[in-house]
């Protein structure tokens, strides 16, 4: 395990981190209670073996500010053992009131200290397995089943985040409707199953086309999910106005460029998309003005033909 000790006493910080290291355990000693929060921030700990007497910040108020810490974030937690000269039943109280979940003296026998390191040991190891499923409940949750992408419900928790802070800062804010061009039709010749590879393939190029533009700076931390059947949508956070439409010209070539046959889709032959293009370059007011705007652009460029972009 990796363990985060914090005692203000150098002497018994040595002897106790000694005695944890012969054990096999990664030990990181804090000095006081600020050290002990600012390692805490910037690195991931198994366990956390906790003084309570400490000049300045003592125990309990270090505990009171790491559980503090890991309420911003689901699924956070560190076991926290108080380690004291002073096993009072008003300090045990205290202890687990702060957010503490075990009590040990800092004379522990040899053998108590390590058993008590192969149960922590255990739920550290039970901790990160939870973690790891959750996080994969979390990506199933967020993504749409069939093209991989973010789902609309995913999409609109992140896209209002982007807003509220385009907002703030009164920086652009761009967003790109994409509409595959006659499909109803294309399913309908082709069958449902073929449908959904195409819309596959539809996804996983505009995928790399965002992937290349955020690699090349020019609109840095935009993304795409699925809107809706075969309609896609392209956000585009704080990149310089004038953006929006060199990405919109570029995924629709190359979703042209796909190649994939389309017998119903006039004279194009091929499978292709409109794409209705909308810039603020002061985020203002509310998201849904945006949405509309790309939404009638996606409707010209559909009445002007298929195959093209317009832009706003």
């Amino acid at each position: 395990m990796k363990i985060l000790l914090v005692d203000d006493s150098r002497a018994i910080a040595m002897l106790t981190g000694a005695r944890l290291e012969s054990f096999g355990h990664e030990v990181k000693h804090a000095i006081n209670g600020e050290t002990a929060l600012q390692y805490f921030r910037n690195e991931h700990f198994d366990l956390i073996l906790m003084d309570i007497e400490m000049p300045g910040m003592n125990g309990f108020e270090v505990t009171t500010r790491i559980r503090a810490l890991e309420g911003q974030e689901p699924w956070a937690w560190t076991p926290i053992i108080f380690v004291t000269a002073t096993d009072t039943e008003a300090n045990l109280v205290t202890a687990i009131e702060a957010g503490g979940d075990d009590f040990i003296s800092k004379t522990v026998p040899e053998n108590i200290l390590q058993a008590k390191m192969k149960a922590m040991s255990r739920i550290a190891a039970l901790r990160a397995r939870l973690c790891l499923a959750n996080n994969k409940l979390q990506d199933q949750a967020n993504q749409d089943g069939l093209t991989g992408l973010l789902n609309r419900r995913a999409m609109d928790l992140r896209v209002d985040a982007a807003w509220e802070q385009a907002r703030t800062a009164s920086s652009p804010f761009s967003l790109l409707m994409v509409d595959v061009d006659n499909f109803k039709k294309y399913n309908d010749h082709y069958g449902h199953l073929v449908g959904d590879d195409c819309l596959r393939a539809v996804a996983a190029c505009l995928a790399r086309q965002l992937q290349q533009i955020n690699d090349a700076r020019r609109a840095p931390g935009s993304f795409v999910a699925r809107y809706g059947g075969e309609e896609f949508a392209v956000i585009i956070p704080d990149a310089e106005p004038g953006v929006h439409a060199g990405v919109a010209a570029d995924i629709v070539a190359a979703v042209s460029a796909l190649g994939i046959p389309h017998a119903e889709n006039g004279q194009h032959g091929v499978v292709t998309i409109s794409v209705g293009a909308a810039c603020f370059p002061h985020a203002m007011g509310e998201i849904k003005t945006l949405f509309r705007l790309a939404d009638d652009l996606l409707y010209k460029a559909k009445d002007a033909g298929r195959n093209r972009a317009e832009v706003a």
